[in-house]
């Protein structure tokens, strides 16, 4: 469902553009020059305590001594051999999509705030700049055009003294500086996306489907109506005959759901999410500076896809005037405050590229501050929802489902037919209902354009679906979490696409959890308790699926002569700690605690030659098989840190190389060591050996400090050094490699290792194996559960809401950093809270796009609004040693929010159906 981003990496290398990719190397210390990036990368503490977690984390220094790590950090005069000046840009934005812009009114501003260089429409026009697929839309709305979108940048002004940038910056925010002529009401464009899942099951739990997604391929209606929304029924036209069959058993659900007999319990009901904001704690930043001379664009970037951003910049400039095309790109990634998916695609860079061609020669910073972000920032989805659901009254259970979602999706795609797809194909959550009929529309709007945020569509979908459960309880006098019980999807089972989780199924031990809590058993005894508050008890349990099905990272590993491991990943530290997660699963492999980490790194795996062609999400299986002949070719080379894939994904390449590492330059270190021979049964234990306090262990020998075993392995020529690609399309790519006399299989598909001290050699692989292409038809297959309770204590007088108790319990897999896990469930349950109760943005001319939202307006949720002690977390342990890490950073935050509505009705008997739930609107349904 994405566009195909092959013809970034095609024009930055045809067009003659050097495109180099590192981390900011001055990101950790005030001082660029002084910086020694190793010691500030380091987690404090050495050696891997017993149970094999290291101590600390590693930003944890950098971070508590105030030294520069974000974007916004910087200044040309942090930056090594740039010119000590840094000048600015503002980018001026439209607060109106429905009159023709004719302009800005620039003699409006005061002599000391007049711009040096105005960027414009005509000037992208003239310069040969392309605009990259994915961001497909004008950079700058024309003069003479109306505005696609509230928030479309109209210009791009260039200051070269601070002063005259911040007085600009106050007199285009207080004033109005932006022309407009002749109303044309909003601009209508083709909607992003129109698509319907449909399921029938088979007569029995075994047999096969009679129809679903995956065997049939996804359907899109290829009718619409004169609005522009498509016409879900089949037809009787010859046309679009995939589409009707699949819709014609979808009608027959929504028939049956229509006229329901005596032994059916039918719920029909209308469902409202609002569009919020990321609210991270940066504002998007940019540093760039272009060398004419050498030309030479340098750009400092803060985004969770570096990989993407880079190559977008690349194809940006591919056929540019010559004047303003560089011959080389350096790209440089920096920490992020925060993302949960505002970051993932952005098209910001693309301005900050865009400052310094157009002011050439001098270092220009463009930097959002609230309002601006605000305005211009990729927004969460407002959905409308019709949800319908079938019960058997007799057994309770779930018969059929129809959905019905409309997306508000704004002003440019982004992400919106992505965010479609998985809202949908999750609609059903945690249950197994053998028919469901779902129908998804992203539409194009005037609104700020919408993408990628945390939930990512299941959060509006699930909330809907887990409060009409609720409701389906009371109505059939059931225990809300026996009817969860009744009617989950166990192991084996099918989803709504037609294909089963293949990962451990944990919402029975999830809803036990909550039935056995304390909020849950005394929920009747605290509500009889309640003096002059109404008092409330509310659970849900969801799921949401992890990864997107072209998911990869790069790892690379490096022992030392003295034991000591620096580590590479290309995954984005944006607040989630993934560089302390990476370092504590390769600890527990190489026996000690890493010595240097870094993260957002794109330029250490060079000697894998990695190359990519086609689309990973709609190639054939024939055209992957062709591209799998070449050794060095891969779906994909680098993902976005997203997708809650930190800890799944983003540590993979590094363990496994870590394991190439141990496997054959320690473990042979080892036996040398112990003086077992080649040939003795004890060589091929090494999987039984393990590591304590930096010391291998192996029944019945001597313990080897890991310092002497790595010694060892230097000095027999053994693997010192891996640098691995792992690609997963809801399964891991797997090869075979010639090492130690062998083809050694992994789950990974391209691999380099170092002997020694010698330098990275890169192996051909002798097999491999791509997960089929057919498994982009799955929708999810990785999954993780959660489940909340929450009580409430709710004003009468006033309608305020307080969280009185919470506990949330979730699983995933196994735990890398067992303090990350807590505060990513902590925040997650704060974030709920923020969208049930707080958080809105209206959709059009009073929302963000008209420039005037801040802080001020915006209400996120403060401690005030959160049980800040009696918030218990709980984390099921693995189900074995050897299951791997799960995401969870998304699926902590979802329950939160049905949990609190059905708290609210428990309290109150009124049933919301549109968020935020606020005092002023509890007091409208209290006596």
């Amino acid at each position: 469902m994405q566009p195909s981003r092959r013809e970034f990496l095609k024009w930055g290398t045809v067009s003659g553009i050097l495109l180099s990719m590192t981390p900011l190397n001055g990101a950790h210390a005030a001082d660029f020059q002084a910086t020694d990036f190793n010691t500030l990368e380091t987690l404090p503490g050495r050696g891997v305590r017993s149970g094999g977690a290291p101590r600390g984390r590693v930003d944890g220094r950098a971070k508590v001594t105030g030294a520069k790590l974000y974007v916004s950090d910087f200044r040309a005069a942090d930056m090594p051999g740039w010119p000590p000046e840094t000048s600015h840009a503002l980018l001026v934005r439209a607060p109106d999509a429905t009159h023709v812009y004719q302009g800005l009114d620039l003699a409006a501003l005061e002599p000391g705030a007049q711009p040096s260089v105005v960027v414009t429409a005509q000037d992208i026009a003239t310069s040969g700049l392309r605009v990259p697929p994915f961001y497909a839309g004008d950079l700058f709305c024309p003069v003479g055009q109306t505005p696609l979108y509230l928030g479309q940048p109209v210009a791009l002004l260039l200051f070269e003294r601070f002063d005259a940038y911040d007085r600009a910056r106050t007199a285009f925010r207080n004033n109005d500086l932006l022309r407009f002529g002749a109303e044309t009401g909003p601009l209508t464009r083709p909607n992003y996306a129109a698509l319907r899942f449909t399921r029938i099951a088979g007569p029995t739990p075994g047999a096969p489907d009679i129809y679903s997604p995956l065997q049939e391929g996804w359907i899109s209606p290829g009718f619409q109506e004169s609005s522009g929304r498509p016409v879900w029924k089949p037809l009787p036209v010859a046309e679009g005959g995939t589409y009707a069959r699949g819709a014609t058993y979808g009608e027959e659900i929504r028939a049956a759901l229509k006229a329901p007999g005596p032994d059916l319990v039918v719920l029909d009901r209308m469902f409202e999410t609002q569009s919020i904001d990321p609210m991270f704690l940066e504002p998007e930043c940019g540093l760039a500076w272009f060398e004419p001379g050498a030309k030479t664009l340098d750009i400092v970037m803060g985004v969770q896809s570096p990989f993407e951003a880079a190559e977008a910049v690349a194809f940006l400039l591919g056929e540019a005037r010559a004047d303003i095309r560089p011959a080389r790109i350096e790209a440089r990634f920096a920490y992020i405050g925060g993302g949960f998916g505002g970051r993932d695609h952005t098209p910001f860079p693309l301005y900050s590229a865009l400052a310094a061609l157009f002011l050439p020669g001098r270092p220009v910073r463009l930097a959002h501050d609230r309002f601006q972000q605000f305005q211009g920032g990729v927004k969460r989805h407002a959905f409308e929802m019709r949800s319908q659901i079938a019960f058997d009254r007799a057994s309770g259970r779930m018969v059929a489902f129809a959905g019905d979602h409309v997306l508000n999706g704004g002003g440019l795609a982004n992400y919106s037919p992505s965010v479609a797809v998985v809202g949908a194909t999750a609609a059903i959550g945690i249950y197994d209902i053998p028919r469901v009929d779902v129908t998804t529309l992203a539409e194009h709007t005037r609104g700020v354009t919408a993408g990628s945020m945390r939930g990512y569509g299941t959060l509006q979908t699930l909330t809907a679906l887990e409060t009409l459960v609720d409701e389906a309880a009371t109505e059939l006098k059931l225990d809300p979490i026996e009817l969860r019980r009744r009617n989950l999807l166990k192991t084996g089972g099918r989803t709504m696409t037609g294909n089963p989780w293949t990962v451990s199924v944990r919402t029975p031990e999830i809803l036990d959890k909550l039935a056995a809590h304390p909020i849950w058993r005394e929920r009747a005894a605290r509500k009889a308790a309640g003096q002059g508050v109404l008092v409330g008890t509310g659970v849900a349990c969801c799921t949401k699926d992890y990864g997107t099905g072209a998911d990869c990272s790069l790892g690379r590993i490096e022992l030392a002569p003295d034991g000591a491991i620096s580590i590479h990943a290309d995954a984005v530290e944006m607040g989630n700690g993934i560089g302390t997660s990476i370092a504590r699963r390769v600890a527990a492999i190489l026996g000690r605690t890493s010595d240097a980490v870094s993260v957002a790194r794109i330029d250490m795996f060079d000697a894998l030659g990695l190359v990519t062609t086609g689309d990973p999400y709609s190639m054939t299986q024939a055209e992957q098989d062709a591209a799998a002949k070449n050794p060095r070719w891969v779906p994909e080379i680098s993902s976005a840190t997203s997708a809650s894939i930190g800890a799944h994904v983003g540590t993979q390449a590094a363990a496994q190389a870590a394991r190439i590492v141990f496997r054959f330059g320690l473990w042979p270190a080892a036996l040398a060591l112990w003086g077992i021979p080649p040939g003795d049964p004890r060589e091929f234990l090494f999987e039984e050996a393990f590591w304590q306090d930096s010391e291998l262990i192996l029944s019945g020998l001597p313990p080897l400090a890991q310092a002497d075993v790595a010694a060892k392995a230097h000095e027999q020529g053994g693997v010192t050094g891996a640098m691995a690609h792992a690609f997963s399309r809801w399964a891991w790519a797997q090869a075979a490699f010639p090492l130690g006399g062998m083809d050694w299989a992994a789950d990974i598909d391209a691999l380099a290792i170092r002997r020694g001290e010698g330098a990275f050699t890169v192996l051909d692989r002798s097999f491999v194996f791509f997960p089929p292409t057919d498994y982009n038809r799955i929708g999810t297959s990785f999954t993780s559960s959660c489940g909340t309770a929450v009580r409430v204590e709710i004003t009468p007088a006033t309608g305020a809401i307080r969280i009185a108790d919470a506990y949330s319990v979730f699983e995933c897999g196994e735990v890398l950093v067992p303090e990350l896990v807590e505060g990513q469930a902590q925040g997650g349950f704060a974030m709920g809270v923020g969208y049930a109760l707080l958080e809105t943005l209206p959709p059009f001319e009073d929302g963000p796009g008209n420039g005037r939202w801040n802080l001020g307006d915006y209400v996120v949720a403060r401690a005030s609004d959160l049980p800040l002690h009696q918030l218990q977390i709980e984390v099921l342990p693995p189900v074995s040693p050897k299951e791997p890490p799960k995401g969870m950073a998304e699926v902590v935050m979802i329950p939160v929010v049905p949990a609190l509505l059905n708290a609210i009705f428990d309290a109150t008997g009124h049933r919301f159906r549109s968020l935020p739930v606020t005092p002023a609107m509890l007091k409208e349904v209290l006596p």
